[in-house]
């Protein structure tokens, strides 16, 4: 037989490579949804992915911490009375560190799934749009919250080693740990509807820390004017246009803590439930748009 015919009939021969189909367990959308939280929350912290995507996050976690550490020592070594620093006080003196988390995480969560066009091939698997978004918010805020957590957990510790008031250190730590859910779900939330507007890292981390920066900045000008011009009023009122002035307002008319505006005036309970409605609205607004988002993306 020619050489040639030998090479056409090993061409055609067909192998059975034993296909089976698979009868194993199906874990269903719960599990894929699971699944997604946890690698974005690890993503979050750079877990799982190369050591330069470790530093920024571990380094800002790691400023976040300092501070609380090194009140909790001169508290232990001075024999304080109380700490130097309320517990709801301490994200919004470190809110530009809190603010650069952000911007370089949440762009990371969602616009690396946008620039190379994953997002059909999540939504091939048994998962929805609903789940992704969840999955999504939610391991931002949980990101969010320990970061800002974790130091409160720290200055609670070391206040009870300093043997202060168990009650009061309590109830000021509930205290802080409510502020700081708040402040996760807002930033999760609204750092995430600006970062899936583009699917350029760089131009997300851009306009997350712009959106923060500026509105703080321009909402702190707007009332230290007004609060030199004598006119106290509508200072507590201009808090309602900046994220980190919305907590801070929050804090201060239902969580005992003592606001940052100028002069310390705070919004009182009247005005702090228009912060809340605020806050609550601006979290469900920021789902919804994200899920009216990657309605559009998944087509």
């Amino acid at each position: 037989m020619p050489p040639e015919t030998v090479t056409q009939q090993r061409a055609d021969v067909i192998h059975n490579i034993g296909y089976r189909h698979y009868e194993g367990p199906r874990l269903g959308r719960a599990y894929a949804r699971r699944s997604l939280f946890s690698q974005s929350l690890r993503g979050a912290y750079g877990l799982g992915r190369s050591a330069k995507s470790k530093v920024a996050p571990m380094l800002l976690f790691a400023v976040m911490c300092m501070p609380a550490a090194i009140i909790v020592a001169v508290a232990i070594a001075t024999s304080a009375n109380e700490l130097p620093v309320k517990y709801t006080r301490y994200a919004i003196m470190l809110q530009a560190v809190i603010g650069l988390y952000t911007a370089s995480q949440a762009p990371q969560s969602v616009s690396r799934d946008l620039r190379f066009k994953t997002i059909p091939l999540y939504f091939s698997r048994p998962i929805e749009t609903m789940d992704y978004v969840v999955a999504k918010f939610a391991a931002m805020a949980s990101a969010l919250f320990i970061l800002t957590g974790a130091p409160l957990l720290i200055l609670y510790a070391g206040a009870l080693l300093a043997k202060l008031d168990f009650a009061d250190q309590t109830k000021g730590f509930a205290q802080g740990l409510v502020s700081v859910v708040l402040l996760s779900l807002l930033f999760a939330g609204i750092s995430l509807v600006v970062a899936a507007l583009t699917p350029r890292r760089g131009f997300g981390v851009a306009a997350v820390i712009a959106l923060l920066t500026i509105s703080y900045g321009a909402v702190s000008a707007v009332q230290a004017i007004t609060w030199d011009q004598g006119n106290t009023g509508p200072v507590s009122w201009i808090g309602l246009f900046s994220p980190i002035t919305i907590i801070d307002g929050v804090q201060t008319a239902f969580l005992g803590a003592t606001s940052s505006f100028p002069g310390g005036v705070g919004p009182g309970t009247g005005t702090g439930l228009v912060y809340v409605l605020v806050l609550l609205g601006l979290i469900a607004g920021s789902y919804g748009l994200l899920m009216r988002r990657y309605r559009k993306v998944g087509l």
